[in-house]
């Protein structure tokens, strides 16, 4: 017929505002449902997406409020939150046949992290007028034909549902046809031509009838063209008016679907059936051949239970004489386990800081499989060492959460693999790899090597002199791992001694060290690290100060007089560098030339007052040796002591 593939926006008997809003209402925890009619604009407003998430328009910025879909029809405004159409949408595109269209998707928002799933109803205009597959339909029909006979004229398809899909057919008015309108199982109409009285072809041969199939909006026509042909009076009979048979997804081309087969009670010529298919879809026509003889239906192209789970086969059975039966083939197609689950991470929160609590969201993902029943029922699970753990969401969704407490000095990284795996026999399973990284906190405090130190430095040394450097680790990273130092107490005094680096930590003298002043000291090192709140920790480094030679002794007793012999004594008096208990010195007794050394032994102070001679006493002896220690454990004589002589 012609203009039957006009298009047509809206049908004449219903009107759908074109701004028509979609109710939304909460069907589960976490779940919106909006419904509106196709062919909207882009921008209308589907509904308000933040309001009902219970987000306020100053929370947007923070809480980053986006969608996650394969394909986004709809947009999220980022200032009030509303949720509009960003793409024309056709619900026959969308949906086809189905009873139902709808389009689900996630809204993800962030600080928390949380999914929350959102579907939005389709509904159908009356926007696709009914067409035929054909433009005529050309009939060959006996004179001798008896009323009542029916003549299969195929059906008209219309791309709407409901309402407003194909609801009927009308016939031009004539005095021998009439139209009756079938309905198949799967709820399609046809349309069959039913002769009501006898035809003569002498007197009318040929009849030409518009055909006319109705949704409720302009009835698009079709021609029916009628030929009354000699007497064949017995149409083919098919044993069944409907078969069925059922064929696996995988199953190689050219195997059997069925046989159908038909018988004609007519002879000769007449009786001799060959077998066609009637007017479908050239999709259908590239899956499948028939045998004209012997009405063997085979396979000619691949199945795909995910493209088409069934097909609906016209057969016509015609004889010699142009009589022409038919019958209806539905081909099951049965799904084989042939598609992996996929995975999809639709979000990850990477870095997540080491303090993030048990329960903790740091990804979301989605696993879909293609297949149906137990090839579909999908399980999850985590492949690797890591303290995480998967929880299972509704519509296929996962939430990865932490399942104990991380520590980034432990694993600054974790890597884990997400496996999905089908119920299939064999089963099949896919994988995605997720790396999670761990951020610091200032979690460690800076720990000395050594918890206390001692440092030895020789008196007399030059201001700013190094003394000891000291060290302190921090396992924290970056600003919190920075460590300084300083001097935070010790011995009275002691921050005039020394001074601290503070980023090496290393002490140095503030002035020249007197043994004979002080032999030590103690100071108090913090280290401290950058972090907010910092931490610290303290050692304590004893310093001890070495004596050097640098003071010569003094004679106390006895007092150098006129007239008296000489007596040389090293040490007889104590220097300043004494410690009881240690005698630092040698001591010699110097006589004239020719005297022999007397022995003579060390008094510790204070000396009695005794004349030279009985210091030395007795006879001259060669017992001692010039050089006479002055106590065990004392060091060696010091050839360069001055000496004091008296006289």
């Amino acid at each position: 017929m012609a203009g039957g593939q006009r298009r047509r926006r809206a049908g004449g008997r219903v009107l759908l505002p074109a701004l028509l809003l979609g109710l939304c209402w909460r069907a589960a925890a976490e779940r919106l449902r909006y419904t509106i009619p196709e062919e909207l604009g882009r921008g209308s407003l589907v509904g308000p997406l933040a309001r009902d998430l219970g987000l306020s328009p100053v929370d947007l910025p923070a809480r980053k409020l986006r969608l996650s879909a394969n394909k986004q029809y709809f947009t999220v405004s980022g200032e009030n939150g509303n949720l509009y159409v960003s793409e024309r949408l056709d619900r026959e595109e969308m949906c086809g046949e189905a009873a139902s269209c709808s389009v689900s998707f996630e809204a993800l928002v962030q600080n928390p992290l949380n999914v929350f799933h959102v579907e939005v109803a389709i509904q159908d205009v009356n926007d696709n007028a009914p067409r035929f597959l054909q433009d005529n339909f050309q009939l060959e029909i006996n004179e001798f034909t008896s009323p009542g006979a029916r003549f299969y004229l195929g059906k008209a398809e219309d791309a709407d549902v409901g309402s407003n899909s194909l609801q009927g057919y009308e016939l031009e008015a004539n005095g021998y046809f009439a139209v009756e309108v079938k309905e198949s199982p799967d709820g399609s109409k046809f349309a069959e031509l039913v002769l009501r009285r006898s035809l003569d072809r002498e007197r009318e041969p040929s009849l030409r009838l518009v055909l006319t199939a109705l949704d409720g909006g302009g009835p698009p026509p079709g021609g029916v063209c009628i030929n009354v042909t000699d007497a064949n009076d017995n149409a083919p009979v098919f044993a069944q008016d409907r078969y069925r048979a059922s064929l696996r997804e995988d199953a190689p081309l050219g195997s059997t679907v069925l046989n159908v087969s038909a018988y004609d009670a007519d002879a000769g010529s007449y009786a001799r059936i060959t077998y066609s298919f009637g007017k479908m879809p050239a999709k259908v026509l590239q899956k499948f051949m028939v045998d004209a003889e012997s009405g063997t239906i085979t396979l000619q192209e691949e199945l795909d239970f995910e493209d088409t789970r069934a097909f609906s086969l016209a057969v016509e059975a015609r004889d010699g004489g142009g009589l022409v039966a038919h019958c209806e083939v539905d081909v099951e197609v049965l799904d084989v386990n042939d598609n992996a689950p996929e995975v999809t991470l639709t979000s990850v929160s990477s870095p997540v800081p080491e303090d993030a609590p048990i329960g903790t969201v740091v990804a979301l993902l989605k696993v879909r499989d293609r297949d149906s029943g137990e090839n579909a029922e999908v399980s999850c699970e985590l492949s690797g060492e890591a303290p995480l753990s998967l929880v299972a969401s509704s519509g296929g969704s996962y939430k990865v959460v932490t399942s104990s407490a991380l520590d980034r000095e432990q694993a600054a990284e974790h890597r884990v693999t997400v496996v999905a795996r089908d119920r299939g026999r064999p089963s099949l399973s896919s994988s995605t790899a997720l790396v999670l990284e761990v951020s610091d906190v200032n979690d460690n405090a800076p720990a000395f090597e050594e918890a206390a130190y001692s440092a030895y430095v020789a008196e007399n040394n030059a201001a700013g002199a190094p003394v000891l450097r000291v060290l302190a680790r921090d396992a924290d990273a970056g600003v919190n791992g920075r460590v300084s130092y300083w001097l935070a107490g010790g011995s009275a005094d002691a921050g005039a001694y020394v001074s601290v680096e503070a980023r090496s930590g290393a002490l140095y003298a503030q002035r020249s060290f007197d043994y004979e002043q002080c032999r030590e000291f103690a100071v108090v090192v913090r280290a401290q690290d950058g972090g907010e709140p910092a931490r610290s920790s303290t050692t304590t480094v004893r310093v001890f100060v070495l004596d050097r030679n640098d003071n010569a002794p003094r004679v106390l007793w006895p007092a150098a007089e006129a007239g008296e012999r000489r007596l040389s004594v090293a040490g007889a008096a104590f220097p300043a560098d004494f410690c009881e208990g240690t005698l630092p010195y040698s001591y010699n007794l110097c006589v004239a030339p020719g005297r022999a050394v007397a022995e003579a032994a060390w008094l510790p102070p204070p000396l009695p007052s005794l004349p030279a001679e009985e210091l030395l006493g007795g006879e001259p002896s060669g017992k001692r040796s010039p050089s006479s220690s002055a106590g065990a454990g004392e060091p060696p004589a010091d050839p360069d002591a001055p000496q004091n002589e008296i006289h």
